[in-house]
C-alpha cells in the first residue's frame, strides 16, 4: 500500500511506493566445482545450466562462493572458501595482492599460468577468429619477478589526517591502497617507495601531488613527479636532496606538460635532451622517451619480442616495410637497422617526433615517421601504397580500421604484435578473408603473475 509523507513546511504531500532495501539482500553461498579458467583469468564452474564466473579460484577445486551478478546465461560469484585447493595454488609473494589491482594470478604456480595463456590464445583465435596457426612458436618467457621497469603510482591526500599515501588502485576501484614494496617491479624501483611516500608527505604543496612514475633505464632510475601547480623553492630542494641521496633523477611534470629536472640548477628537458630515460636494443638501437609515453614494461621480453618480430619478417636490404602504431620506434628502427625502407606511423603527435629524434640517435635514415589517427579515412595519406612487409603493434583495441586498407597496402607478410586476443582473433578473421594464412603463433608473456596475454603472429599471403 502506498504511504504518505507530509512535508509540514511546503504545506504539501509526496505519494512514493516503498522500494527493497537491496543493500540488504544477500544471496546465499554456493557450492561450485572449477573446471577451468577463462581468458581473464577467472574460475568457471556450471550450475544448472549456467557458467558461473569465480576470480580467484582454480580448476580442479571446490570453492564456496556468493553471487554477485545474475545473468540469463552466466552468473558472478566471489570466491568465499576454497574447499578443496588445487595443488597448483600457491601463496602470493606479494603481501598487497588480495586488495591490490594490479596483479590477479599470484595464486597460481608460474608454469601454469603460462600455459593457460597459451591455451586461452588458441582456443580464443579458433572460436572467434576461425584460424588455426600452422606452426605454434615457443612462448616468449623470462623473469616472473622484478620484471617491470617502470609503474605509475597513486597519490590521495586525505583532507582529515592531512597525510598522502602513496600505491595503486585497489581492485576495480579508485581506492589508493598503500604499499611498501612490488615484487614485480625491479627492485631498486620497489625499494624506492617508501622512502619516496616519506618525502612527498614532508612537500608543503603535497596537495597538489598527481601520480608519480618510477622509470628504470639504461642511464639510470627515474622519478617523475606529476603536479597540478607550482612547487616552493623549499619542496624543490627536499625533493633535490631525495634525488641525490638515492642516485636517482628527479622529473617534475607540471599542467602544460613541460618536464623539469631537479638538479642544482633545475633546468627544462627537451626532446633531444640526452638526460630523458632511454632503452637498448640487442643490436645497439637506441631509443629515448619522454615520461608518460608507450614503452614496453618488460625490458627482457621486448628484447625477445622485437628480435623474433624481425626475424619472422625475415626483411630483405631495400624491402619497403610499413610499421603501423609504431609508438617511439620500437620496430621501425630494428628493421631499418636489416637494410629496409620503414615508414612508421603513429597516432601521438609527440611520439611521432621522440621516434624521428631516435632515428637520428641511431643514425638510421631509411626510415620515414608521420602521425595519424589511424582509426581514420587513410585514403589521403602519403604514405599509404604497395608494401613489401607490414608491422602491427595497436593497442588493446586492434587494428581493425587500418585492416580495411589492405587492398592499397598489398604486404606479403605481416606481423601483428597484439596485447589482446580477442581483438587479434576479430582482426585475424579479416586477414583470412583478405587471403592470407596465420603460418606462425606465439605467446608473449609480457606480464607475468597477471591474466594479461600479449601474443605475436605471422600472416602470409597465399
Amino acid at each position: 500500500m502506498a504511504s504518505i509523507i507530509i512535508d509540514l513546511e511546503a504545506s504539501m504531500a509526496q505519494f512514493f511506493k516503498a522500494k527493497p532495501n537491496r543493500s540488504k539482500q544477500v544471496s546465499a553461498k554456493i557450492s561450485l566445482e572449477v573446471t577451468h579458467l577463462d581468458h581473464l583469468g577467472a574460475g568457471i564452474a556450471h550450475q544448472d545450466g549456467k557458467i558461473i564466473f569465480v576470480p580467484g579460484a582454480l580448476p580442479g577445486e571446490s570453492v564456496r562462493g556468493q553471487l554477485t551478478e545474475q545473468k540469463k546465461r552466466h552468473a558472478r560469484a566471489t570466491l568465499q572458501q576454497i574447499v578443496t585447493p588445487s595443488p597448483d595454488r600457491v601463496t602470493p609473494k606479494c603481501a598487497h595482492y588480495d586488495q591490490c589491482g594490479g596483479c590477479d594470478l599470484q595464486h597460481l604456480v608460474i608454469d601454469k599460468q603460462r600455459s593457460h595463456k597459451q591455451d586461452a590464445l588458441v582456443s580464443l583465435m579458433a572460436r572467434l577468429g576461425q584460424a588455426e596457426a600452422e606452426t605454434l612458436a615457443p612462448a616468449l618467457i623470462g623473469k616472473e619477478w622484478g620484471y617491470r621497469r617502470r609503474a605509475r603510482l597513486a597519490t590521495f591526500y586525505d583532507r582529515n589526517t592531512k597525510h598522502t599515501t602513496l600505491g595503486f588502485r585497489a581492485k576495480a576501484s579508485k581506492q589508493v591502497i598503500k604499499i611498501a614494496h612490488c615484487p614485480v617491479l625491479a627492485t631498486p624501483l620497489s625499494d624506492l617507495i617508501l622512502p619516496l611516500s616519506k618525502v612527498l608527505n614532508q612537500l608543503s604543496s603535497k596537495k597538489a601531488l598527481g601520480h608519480i612514475e618510477l622509470i628504470e633505464a639504461n642511464n639510470g632510475h627515474f622519478v617523475v613527479i606529476r603536479m597540478t601547480k607550482a612547487m616552493s623553492d623549499k619542496d624543490t630542494e627536499k625533493l633535490r636532496e631525495f634525488a641525490l641521496s638515492h642516485g636517482v633523477s628527479l622529473i617534475v611534470q607540471g599542467n602544460d606538460a613541460d618536464l623539469t629536472l631537479i638538479c642544482d640548477t633545475p633546468k627544462m628537458l627537451d626532446l633531444d635532451s640526452d638526460e630523458l630515460p632511454y632503452y637498448e636494443l640487442d643490436n645497439g638501437v637506441k631509443l629515448s622517451f619522454t615520461p608518460g609515453s608507450f614503452v614496453q614494461v618488460n625490458a627482457e621480453i621486448n628484447n625477445a619480442m622485437v628480435n623474433q618480430a624481425v626475424d619472422w619478417l625475415s626483411v630483405e636490404a631495400n624491402e619497403r616495410v610499413l610499421d603501423l602504431f609504431c609508438g617511439v620506434g620500437n620496430f621501425s628502427l630494428p628493421l631499418a637497422n636489416k637494410g629496409a625502407e620503414v615508414i612508421g606511423v603513429e597516432g601521438v603527435p609527440e611520439m611521432v617526433q621522440q621516434a624521428r629524434m631516435n632515428a637520428t640517435l641511431s643514425g638510421l635514415d631509411k626510415v620515414s615517421f608521420f602521425h595519424t589517427d589511424l582509426s581514420a579515412d587513410l585514403s589521403t595519406q602519403s604514405w599509404l601504397g604497395k608494401v613489401d612487409k607490414l608491422l602491427l603493434d595497436p593497442a588493446r583495441a586492434g587494428a581493425f580500421e587500418s585492416l580495411q586498407w589492405l587492398k592499397k597496402m598489398k604486404p606479403k607478410s605481416i606481423v601483428y604484435v597484439s596485447c589482446d586476443p580477442a581483438s587479434l582473433a576479430r582482426d585475424s578473421e579479416c586477414l583470412l578473408k583478405h587471403g592470407y594464412k596465420l603460418t606462425k603463433l606465439g605467446l608473449i608473456d609480457m606480464f607475468p603473475q597477471t591474466h594479461h596475454i600479449e601474443a605475436m603472429a605471422l600472416f602470409e599471403l597465399s
